[in-house]
């Protein structure tokens, strides 16, 4: 989830036209040569010795992790809590942002890089700081979309003012909010586009096959120590987090969608706050469209601003999202490999024209009830979930990752060795023609040399 740094928004202009609401979308809008690729990647953090979920302050906790990760050149970013006390909660560098889950889990937030190559390169550098941090204080990190054993009880939280906020919430609109907030892992990847028509298009595909994102990457089999009856469990706490703000949207699927459509979306989606004065402002539930008019009971009298608008941009989860870039959400987090593999995935499918109409053709056929029982069916099944017209989901993947390799070798970005890109889809791949996505070979572990003993899920580490 973003961080936001304290900054003088109260002497922003206020938000007085419809069309200030559209700018950060049409702001996206970049020429082909300057589209981007941003990965972020969540993990679990845990102490060795007895696998416990670090706290905030403790000796070797999230802050000495964060404070250790300074010696790499990263900068400190501070947030004033409710207590009038200054806290490390995140770090900004050359690569990006180092930032905190509500559980602790540790999250970099990658820079925008021209290619895969790069990407992975990012990715490399940041799991070799976190693990000689690691090494230092004794803790270890977990590439998994679930806690395997953790209550929630087990697990603490972390000093920022919009998790406080977002914790009171999340019981009041679904049962499986506090799960996602405290027990869930994810890689996501920002995409760029050129135009209004090619955000549709990339919003619609990505959508459309983000259920097949959602099965390659299943890895979340595990609650509270024993098998739980899914692949990603992450998934389907998705659908009972909070209707309002999730889902499969839609209206993204009609032919008038653009920019106009999703802030129409937005402005219906509760809020969670307002950040003012260094800290953050209890607005759960209210409207923006209230906001806009001054009748916020937050904040009676005042207006929006564009850093208002942006943080309730954030504060939406469908499986895709629109800011000023495109968001893909529907990977459990996992290890080094996959890290890598899903900005392949999507880069592949959706950067080059030939590839996006041709995935597109895939689903274009789908009608909404279709999507949306792929979706439920995917937490379960993953790869033997059923498709429309008949057949089964890895059917459809061994099509879409064809597809993404060829938009790849298209793309035609070679690495230092002359390397191209497709090579990291070489996972999906392998996970398509074994059978078997990741939680399935970790079941396989857990019912077989792992003997039921879920500790054993802590040597998979990355």
């Amino acid at each position: 989830m973003s961080t936001r740094k304290a900054s003088a928004v109260e002497q922003e202009p206020p938000i007085e036209r419809r069309d200030q609401l559209v700018e950060p979308m049409q702001q996206g809008e970049k020429p082909r040569g300057a589209w981007r690729i941003g990965t972020e990647h969540e993990k679990l953090v845990y102490r060795n010795d007895t696998h416990a979920a670090p706290t905030y302050d403790e000796p070797g906790g999230i802050r000495g992790i964060l404070l250790e990760l300074g010696r790499f050149g990263w900068e400190p970013v501070e947030e004033e809590g409710a207590d009038g006390v200054r806290r490390l909660i995140a770090l900004s560098g050359e690569d990006g942002a180092v930032s905190l889950e509500p559980a602790g889990q540790l999250e970099l937030s990658g820079a925008p890089l021209e290619t895969l190559h790069q990407t992975c390169a990012e990715t490399g550098r940041h799991l070799d700081q976190v693990k000689q941090v690691g090494e230092r204080l004794g803790v270890g990190f977990l590439g998994l979309g679930m806690w395997p054993d953790k209550t929630r009880a087990e697990l603490p939280l972390m000093p920022k003012g919009r998790y406080a906020i977002m914790l009171r919430h999340m019981p009041r609109v679904g049962s499986l909010g506090l799960d996602m907030m405290l027990r869930t892992c994810t890689i996501q990847v920002n995409l760029d586009y050129s135009s209004e028509a090619d955000m549709a298009k990339k919003f619609r595909t990505g959508l459309a096959l983000q259920p097949l994102a959602t099965a390659l990457f299943a890895n979340s089999p595990f609650t509270e120590g024993q098998p739980n009856g899914f692949l990603s469990y992450r998934s389907h706490i998705w659908s009972d987090t909070d209707p309002h703000r999730t889902g499969m949207l839609p209206f993204v699927f009609d032919e008038d969608f653009g920019y106009e459509r999703y802030v129409d979306y937005m402005l219906d989606v509760p809020m969670y706050f307002v950040f003012r004065n260094g800290r953050y402002v209890d607005a759960a539930g209210q409207s923006f469209r209230d906001f806009l008019q001054g009748k916020l009971p937050a904040l009676p009298g005042e207006l929006p601003n564009a850093s208002d608008w942006w943080d309730h941009l954030s504060t939406a989860f469908p499986e895709v999202r629109m800011k000023s870039f495109l968001e893909m959400r529907g990977a459990d987090g996992g290890p080094w490999n996959r890290i890598c593999a899903l900005p392949a995935l999507w880069v592949g499918l959706l950067y080059h024209d030939a590839a996006l109409d041709a995935a597109w053709d895939l689903v274009k056929h789908w009608s909404m009830e279709e999507r949306e029982a792929l979706r439920d069916a995917v937490p379960r099944l993953a790869l033997d979930a059923p498709i429309p017209g008949g057949g089964r989901l890895r059917d459809l993947a061994r099509e879409a990752l064809a597809i993404a390799r060829g938009g790849l070798v298209a793309r035609g970005r070679r690495g230092a060795d002359g390397d191209s890109e497709a090579g990291f889809i070489e996972p999906l791949e392998e996970i398509v023609a074994s059978g078997k996505v990741p939680a399935q070979r970790l079941l396989d572990k857990f019912h077989g040399a792992w003997d039921g003993d879920i500790n054993r899920v802590y040597e998979e580490r990355f």
